[in-house]
């Protein structure tokens, strides 16, 4: 039996492969020796580049290979070192000094080997490939690089220098509260420059985001879209290897078909358990379900700069039509909360005094009376084709909606693409109604209420859909950005969510519990509050 190869091989494009494929075939390959672990995840990557990304499904997979300059504890929401193995911040809260680890190995690729260790013109090239146009990699892949715009930082950043090989000095225009937060966040992954550059002069830029080079514990081998990715631990990862030798990720859309893997061993860990599934798994003796409260909202967002949700009245009056505690009953079960506000409840600053719209058609038709439509109007109803924990069923969620909306004369329509298309044209802005959801990425309310609905995001391709750009919102969550009293930035964000709920932008649905079934093999598996799925730390038994 031959070894598995050192280094990976090219990714490949979905074609014959797809049908030939079986994980069973692909385990018996791995050596007798080796430890494999299969996560049956929900869907295939966007790409392997994760700056352009939001979703939690092509974050999963670009988070085995690529580290950051900062990281988040295993489980938690502290901030830890990562690439960086230490750190000064000015008194003045602008200037960042970043001490980077000597001896950091990247991954290598069949048709190109790395030259050098891990170095300050990685960290500078990976930010500034975001922040600068004049970078001949900015366009490669996408330009719109959500996060890092979405988060204001084009305008934030000074300038990002290299000091020497092993130092990075950031200088802000203003102090930022979630700044070092902000750079754990897996958009922030950090790619080789030296591989850019080879791959650049070679012709053929888009292979450092199809073929990724990344100093992370894992390397990619194989993916093939909508049947699998496969990694092998990095020997030389910085951190020590990975106690697991093989990791597979099983492409599973359909949450019964990952429970039916799950009990058969075909996988260890899954996601996204349907509700009415979690009677059963709870019984199986051969697993385990883990769960907490989860960082994240689900919602129904308005697009304000359409009619005729543009009028607050409306707005106020879908929200009023809709039956929130009949959702809740019927969709999520004991898997979810109602949604008062666009934070959960277990984040710091949340308004406990505020009070939900009421379920009232009555007055949701007098108030659509009063904007000028007596007799209600026709609009559209977007439901995502994907399932998460804040909404583990968009369809039925659309169809209860839609059946309420009738009652007061609306008429909606519901619509659905294929989720990159269906992201795309929701941040672009081509919805009226559109339901999307949120898990958060670093712990901040920041990352709700600015990342969500601040002015910066609600641009074209912005990730604030219901492109809510209201300045009395606007002028609370940036001077909480600059704040560095917890207690004082806590009392502005109480204040913008009484704003958000006046002005309802969205129809908040509901706040997910987190739970994740996991085989009793699988050791040491920990919950991400951010909802991601990382497996570096993770054994499992033999």
């Amino acid at each position: 039996m031959k070894k598995a190869r050192p280094a990976p091989r090219h990714t490949r494009k979905a074609g014959a492969l797809v049908a030939a494929l079986a994980i069973p075939a692909l385990l018996a390959a791995a050596p007798v020796a080796s430890k494999t672990l299969v996560y049956c995840s929900e869907g295939s990557p966007e790409n392997f580049y994760p700056a352009v990304n939001t979703t939690g499904t092509s974050f999963d997979a670009n988070s085995q290979i690529y580290s950051r300059i900062v990281d988040f504890e295993r489980g938690g929401t502290s901030v830890v070192p990562g690439l960086a193995e230490r750190w000064e911040i000015s008194p003045d809260g602008k200037v960042y000094t970043f001490h980077l680890r000597k001896g950091v190995k990247w991954h290598n690729h069949r048709d190109w080997k790395p030259t050098r260790d891990m170095n300050a013109d990685d960290i500078v090239f990976s930010i500034e490939r975001q922040w600068k146009e004049s970078n001949p990699y900015f366009k490669v892949t996408s330009a719109n690089h959500s996060y890092f715009n979405d988060m204001g930082l084009p305008k934030l950043l000074k300038s990002v220098e290299k000091v020497d090989n092993y130092t990075v000095r950031i200088t802000l225009e203003r102090p930022e509260a979630p700044f070092l937060s902000d750079l754990a966040m897996e958009y922030a992954g950090i790619q080789s420059k030296e591989y850019a550059d080879a791959m650049l002069k070679a012709g053929t830029p888009e292979k450092i985001d199809q073929e990724p080079i990344g100093t992370g514990p894992f390397y990619l081998v194989r993916y093939v879209k909508d049947a699998i990715i496969r990694y092998k631990a990095f020997p030389q990862f910085w951190g020590g290897k990975a106690k697991i030798d093989d990791l597979i990720f099983a492409i599973t859309p359909d949450a019964s078909v990952r429970w039916a893997k799950l009990q058969k061993g075909e996988c260890h860990v899954m996601p996204y358990p349907n509700p009415a599934d979690l009677d059963a798994i709870r019984k199986d003796p051969n697993v385990v379900v883990l769960e907490q409260p989860g960082l994240n909202v689900g919602y129904l967002a308005y697009n304000t700069q359409k009619k005729p949700f543009d009028d607050v009245r409306v707005r106020k009056a879908v929200n009023m039509a809709i039956n929130k505690k009949a959702i809740i009953d019927a969709v999520y079960l004991s898997a979810g909360v109602p949604a008062i506000n666009p934070i959960p409840p277990s984040m710091w600053s949340y308004n406990k005094a505020i009070k939900d719209d009421p379920y009232d058609p009555a007055a949701a038709k007098k108030l659509l009376a009063e904007a000028g439509y007596p007799n209600g109007f026709p609009t559209d109803l977007w439901a995502m084709p994907v399932q998460r924990p804040y909404n583990p069923n968009a369809k039925r969620i659309a169809e209860l909606m839609q059946a309420d909306l009738a009652k007061v004369g609306v008429n909606a329509e519901i619509k659905s693409f294929e989720w990159g298309e269906y992201r795309k044209r929701m941040q672009a802005g081509e919805h009226q109604m559109g339901m999307l959801g949120w898990t958060g990425d670093n712990g901040d309310p920041d990352n709700f209420l600015h990342t969500l609905l601040g002015c910066d995001a609600a641009k074209t391709n912005g990730s604030n859909v219901a492109k809510f750009c209201y300045q009395p919102f606007e002028e609370l969550v940036q001077k909480a950005k600059v704040l560095s009293n917890q207690k004082q930035r806590a009392e502005l964000y109480e204040k913008a969510q009484v704003i958000f709920k006046e002005q309802a932008p969205w129809f908040t649905i509901a706040h997910a519990v987190q739970l994740k079934p996991v085989r009793k093999e699988v050791v040491d598996f920990k919950l991400s509050p951010f909802g991601r799925h990382t497996f570096y730390g993770v054994d499992i038994k033999e």
